[in-house]
Formats: structure tokens, C-alpha cells, sequence
């Protein structure tokens, strides 16, 4: 159902994990639907919206920076800030000068139909429209009694925050990247988490875990290859659990088959998937198809027993250490990557020295190191002995750095050896195309991600979106340089 066409337009600005950027990317659909421009940017929107993050405080921080800045550069457009933030503090984000509406990750499958109500958007639905219960939205909005007055925004702004954890809906849209547009879309299969891990927000935000049905998810891929695309990542709060809290037995393993059988898909890329659900059979799967990427993002947190239990996470580090090894075994060549956290309450010298002797000892390709950061709420921000922050950035950056010496031994593993990689793009205008075989003369260069998850610099210009095989002949700044 199609409203009236309004002034253009609505802008969307996504903070965070790709789940995020996926709930995006289905805002900007249900905008669409309902007849809405984009905006070029958010100075020219009417309606921006802020897609926040909650996982760190830092996050929160940069999400009320970029109200401050909307509101500067814009100052008549109507700010919605929806997300994880506002989930989690609905009130505290509705105290900022410049909110209009706050939309919690509980009704954030009903954005747009919000912000288009009469008293809270522009205007009302058309009259046959069925998407819209007026009189249950304005009975759900809570206005807060914050004590200053929003001349001009028509007083307080509405909040639309309900229980997570009785939300069933789950966004799904592809989530395309701005600057690769042409290539590489991410798609979202599973959102929420049955998980408690003492340190992490997320469950509290986004609720219990669902999945998309796996007829939807296999129409959505096939839409995709239709319209070219070559390679899709799917992703997920906890992607390894897809398909639990379906009718019927089918696990993960069971969706990879049936993208593999019932789809043309050239290259299917698994984002993270947490180490318990890392099965013999998923491992086998992975390593067998030339149509999966070989690339394995495992979130480890710490190599110290004691942290992953005060942590209340699943697995010890043998476990963990034994899937890693697994991987390896079976993939040599694959892009093994993980989430390590420093700095968690109580990490002593020794339980620290545990983590990075284990990223001494496996195989890892990069790390994401993050340093903690106390959740309102969680059972970690409670916890005694919390780490200085001094002594957390310095432990940070000791992994960065064993990080970056492993992945540069890996990077240099590859040179004089062919390797494959998908093109992303090129500044040069003449483009030579990458069916051709032939290699480019251009002092221009090409981007590529590898297979196993490697930038790589083309010499010549290409087409994006073409699977190409390079020689490589040298690293350069963090990439491989190569030709065809």
C-alpha cells in the first residue's frame, strides 16, 4: 500500500553492526513503500532518521553527537532516532533538544507508518489503507514530562518503546555499501539473542532470537542473483542459531544446502558465527564448496578460562582452540578471523597474558579488538576490580599489534601464488572489462576482496562485480598488489 507522494524526502544514517545497517536498509524500504524520496543527505531530509547502536558508550556518545549535528545542519527536519540507544534509553535520548519521535527496536518494524500519522508525521495514510491502527499508535506513544518546552515540534516528543522480548518481528532488507554499491550486499537472517553474556547489552535490545523463514531468505537471494550480484553475505546476532525457533528441525547446516541447491549463487559469505555452532558438519560444508567463501569469523572474547566463565560464555578455550584448529585443518588458505575483548572486570595480568598467548598460538588471519565498555544493566557493569582504563588501551593495543604482525605473515604467504577475488571498484573512467583476460595497462588500480577475506589491488581498471583470478606480487599498506 502506497501513500500520497510527499516532498522529498526521508534519510536514514546507520551506526554499528551489520545488523544495524540490515534494519536500515529496511527502513529505506518501508519509506519507499510508502512513497517517500531519499534525500541526498540528511542537511536536505525532511525526516532523518538515526538507526543507533548501544554496544559500547562510546556508540551512545556518537549517536547524540550526531543529533547535535543534524540539528545544526538542519534545523527544520524532523529527527527519529530509532535503534538499539533508543531501545535501551528511550527517555534519555527524548531529553536531547531536537527529537521528535523515539522508536525502539520493538516497534521499528512500524517506522514509517509513525512517522507518517497524523499527529506525528505529515499526514495520514490514504483512507483504504489497512497498515495503520491510528487509534492503537496514538495509545502506544508514551510523551514524557521532560520539563522544557520544543517550540515548534509540537511539545515532547513520542516515545514507541514496548517489550523486546515480546517482539517477533524481524527486519530483512539487503544492506548495500555506499561505496561498493555494484557488489557484495549483506543480508540479515536472524536477529536477537537467547544468549546472557554478562557483558553485552544486545539480548536487552533486540530481543529473543528469530530467524527468517528460509522460503523468504531463498526468494530474497534469488532476487539478488537475478539483478547481478555475484557474491551475498548473510548475517546475524547470533547466526548459528538461525532456524531454532522455526516449526520444523532445520538448522543452519540445513539453510547452507538449500541455498546451495536451490540458488545459482556464485559465492555465499557466512559472516560471524559464535564457536559452539561451529559443527564438524558446518566446517565439512564450508570446505567443500567452491561456492562458499573460506572465511571463518569466530568470536573468541578471552583466552583465560576464568574471564569466559565470569563472562557466562559457552565454551573454555580448549574447545575453542579445537575448533580453530579444525578450520585450519581443513581450509588451509581460509581467513580466520576473531572478537577478542580487553580490559574485562577483574582481568588480572595472567588472565590477560592467557588471551594473548592464545592469539600468539592459533592461526588467526585479523582480530577485532575491543577494549570493555560497562553496559547500564548488565551483570559486568556491577562486577568489582574494574580494569583501569590506562591498563585496558595498553592491553589493546598489544593485540592490535600481535594482530597486524599475523595478518601481514599471512598477506605474504600469497606472494607468487594466484589467488581469486571479487572487484569492488575503480576511480578510471575507461573501464576494460574483466571478462576480457587481459590485464590493464592503466596506472589506475582496481579494489578486490579475495575469497579469504584479503584486500587486493589490481593493476588496471575493471568492471566492479567480476570474479577474477591474480598473480600476486607484493604487499603493499595493508593489501596485496597483483594483476591478471
Amino acid at each position: 500500500m502506497r501513500y500520497h507522494r510527499h516532498v522529498p524526502g526521508y534519510y536514514v544514517e546507520n551506526f554499528g553492526c551489520r545488523a544495524t545497517q540490515a534494519d536500515g536498509a529496511a527502513l529505506e524500504r518501508q519509506f519507499e513503500e510508502c512513497g517517500l524520496d531519499r534525500a541526498v543527505n540528511l542537511a536536505a531530509a525532511s525526516v532523518v532518521v538515526l538507526n543507533t547502536c548501544t554496544v559500547t558508550a562510546a556508540a551512545d556518545q556518537d549517536a547524540r553527537a550526531t543529533i547535535r549535528r543534524v540539528q545544526r545542519q538542519n534545523p527544520q527536519a524532523k529527527i527519529v532516532v530509532t535503534g538499539c540507544y533508543a531501545q535501551r534509553a528511550p527517555e534519555e535520548i527524548a531529553a536531547l533538544p531536537g527529537v521528535a519521535v523515539v522508536v525502539g527496536n520493538s516497534h521499528k518494524h512500524r517506522l514509517a507508518e509513525i512517522v507518517e500519522h497524523p499527529t506525528l508525521g505529515r499526514r495520514s495514510p490514504t483512507p483504504d489503507s489497512t497498515l495503520v491502527p491510528l487509534a492503537a499508535l496514538e495509545a502506544e506513544a508514551r510523551v514524557p514530562d521532560l520539563g522544557f518546552d520544543r517550540a515548534g515540534r509540537g511539545g515532547a516528543p513520542s516515545i514507541f518503546v514496548s517489550d523486546i522480548f515480546a517482539h517477533t518481528e524481524l527486519l530483512a532488507a539487503p544492506v548495500f555499501d555506499a561505496a561498493n554499491e555494484r557488489t557484495r550486499p549483506n543480508l540479515k537472517i536472524q536477529d536477537g539473542c537467547d544468549n546472557r553474556c554478562s557483558f553485552c547489552v544486545i539480548p536487552y535490545v533486540r530481543g529473543q532470537s528469530r530467524s527468517l523463514e528460509m522460503s523468504r531468505i531463498l526468494r530474497e537471494i534469488k532476487a539478488l542473483v537475478e539483478s547481478g550480484y555475484r557474491e551475498v553475505v548473510i548475517s546475524g546476532i547470533n547466526l548459528g542459531r538461525w532456524g531454532r525457533d522455526l516449526a520444523g528441525a532445520d538448522r543452519f547446516e540445513d539453510l547452507i544446502r538449500a541455498i546451495l541447491a536451490e540458488t545459482s549463487l556464485e559465492k555465499l559469505r557466512i559472516s560471524s558465527v559464535e564457536p559452539m555452532d561451529w559443527s564438524d558438519e558446518l566446517i565439512s560444508l564450508v570446505a567443500s564448496s567452491a561456492r562458499i567463501a573460506k572465511h571463518a569469523h569466530v568470536p573468541m572474547q578471552s583466552g583465560s578460562d576464568a574471564v569466559l566463565r565470569r563472562m557466562h560464555r559457552k565454551y573454555r578455550p580448549w574447545h575453542y582452540r579445537e575448533k580453530i584448529e579444525k578450520i585450519r585443518a581443513a581450509m588451509p588458505s581460509s581467513a580466520i578471523g576473531a572478537d577478542v575483548m580487553v580490559g574485562f572486570p577483574g582481568e588480572s595480568n595472567a588472565e590477560f597474558d592467557a588471551t594473548r598467548r592464545m592469539v600468539e598460538d592459533l592461526p588467526f588471519t585479523y582480530l577485532h579488538v575491543f577494549t570493555y565498555s560497562a553496559r547500564p544493566g548488565t551483570p559486568a557493569a556491577a562486577m568489582k576490580n574494574q580494569v583501569a582504563v590506562q591498563v585496558a588501551r595498553r592491553r589493546n593495543q598489544i593485540l592490535r599489534e600481535l594482530a597486524s604482525e599475523k595478518k601481514l605473515a599471512f598477506m605474504r604467504s600469497f606472494v607468487g601464488r594466484r589467488i581469486e577475488a571479487i572487484t569492488l571498484r575503480s576511480q578510471d573512467s575507461a573501464i576494460q572489462e574483466c571478462d576480457s583476460g587481459i590485464g590493464g595497462i592503466s596506472s589506475q588500480s582496481t579494489e578486490a576482496l579475495t575469497d579469504n577475506y584479503l584486500k587486493l589491488r589490481l593493476r588496471g581498471t575493471y568492471d566492479p562485480n567480476c570474479w577474477i583470478s591474480a598473480q600476486v606480487e607484493s604487499v603493499v599498506d595493508g593489501a596485496l598488489v597483483g594483476a591478471i
